[in-house]
C-alpha cells in the first residue's frame, strides 16, 4: 500500500487538550510559578473527563512547560516552549535510549583519551564552558550551549579524529537529549556540578575517573520524565460531555 494513502489516525482527546492548554496559558498570561486551575476545574470548564486533563497535564510535564507537585497542584515553568505534538514525542522516546547508549560509549572514551593527551589549550577551553554554564544558569538559562561547547572541548581534547568525527554525526541527536535533560527540574545545577567533575579528572591526567564521571554524567541525562511516560488509551468520560 502507498505510504500517502495510509489511514489518517485520529486526534486523542488528551492531545487536543494539550494544545487547549498551551493556548490557556498564553491567553490567561501564565509566568513560571503560576498555578494552573485544579483538575477538577479544567475539566468542568472544558467538559471533559478528569483523567483526560490528567493526560494532558502530563504531557505538559513531559514538554517540560509545567511542574505538577504531588498533592499541591501544578505550576508553569516555561512558558517559552512549543507545543510540542505528541507523536514527536513519542518518536523522540523510542530513539532517546540508543542515543545514550551511543554517548555513554563515545564520551567515556574520549573523557578517558582527554585525562592523557589534553593541552593547557584543551584545558582553558573546558575552563570557559563551565564558566558560561555557570552564568547561564545564574541567568534563569539552561546553559545548552555551553554544556554543548563543553563536549565539544573534551572531544578535542581527545585528539582522536574518528572520535570526533562520530561524535559530530551524532551532534543532533545528542542535542535532542541535552535539551530533555536540562529541562528536567533542577537539573542545570547539577549538571554543572558533573561536568565540573570531568574537567577535573581530566585536568589531574586520570583517565578512569574522567571515564567514570563521564558515564555517571550520560546516565544522569538518561533519567528524564520522558522515559517513564506511558501514554495510555484515551479514557472513556466519566460524565457529561467530550466538548
Amino acid at each position: 500500500m502507498s505510504e500517502a494513502l495510509r489511514p489518517i489516525g485520529r486526534p486523542r482527546l488528551y492531545e487536543q487538550l494539550v494544545e487547549r492548554l498551551h493556548a490557556y496559558i498564553e491567553e490567561a498570561a501564565l509566568q513560571p510559578g503560576d498555578r494552573l486551575p485544579a483538575e477538577r476545574e479544567l475539566a468542568e470548564r472544558l467538559g471533559v473527563s478528569r483523567n483526560s486533563v490528567k493526560q494532558a497535564t502530563v504531557v505538559l510535564e513531559v514538554q517540560g512547560v509545567v511542574e505538577i507537585r504531588h498533592g499541591g497542584g501544578t505550576y508553569l515553568r516555561r512558558r517559552d516552549l512549543p507545543a510540542e505534538p505528541v507523536a514527536a514525542l513519542l518518536d523522540r522516546r523510542q530513539r532517546l535510549p540508543d542515543v545514550l547508549d551511543a554517548r555513554e560509549a563515545i564520551e567515556t572514551k574520549m573523557a578517558e583519551l582527554a585525562a592523557v593527551r589534553r593541552t593547557e589549550d584543551d584545558l582553558a577551553a573546558m575552563d570557559a564552558a563551565l564558566d558560561a554554564m555557570r552564568a547561564a544558569i545564574r541567568a534563569g538559562d539552561l546553559g545548552c550551549e555551553a554544556d554543548r561547547d563543553f563536549h565539544a572541548a573534551v572531544a578535542g581534547a581527545s585528539h582522536n579524529p574518528v572520535l570526533i568525527e562520530f561524535y559530530r554525526q551524532l551532534a543532533p541527536q545528542i542535542a535532542e537529549t541535552r535539551a530533555e535533560s536540562l529541562r528536567q527540574p533542577g537539573r542545570p545545577p547539577r549538571s554543572l556540578a558533573q561536568h565540573q567533575r570531568i574537567a577535573d579528572a581530566i585536568r589531574a591526567g586520570n583517565g578512569r575517573q574522567a571515564a567514570a564521571a563521564a558515564r555517571r554524567h550520560v546516565r544522569t541525562v538518561g533519567n528524564v520524565r520522558l522515559l517513564s511516560w506511558h501514554p495510555g488509551d484515551e479514557p472513556a468520560p466519566d460524565g457529561g460531555s467530550q466538548y
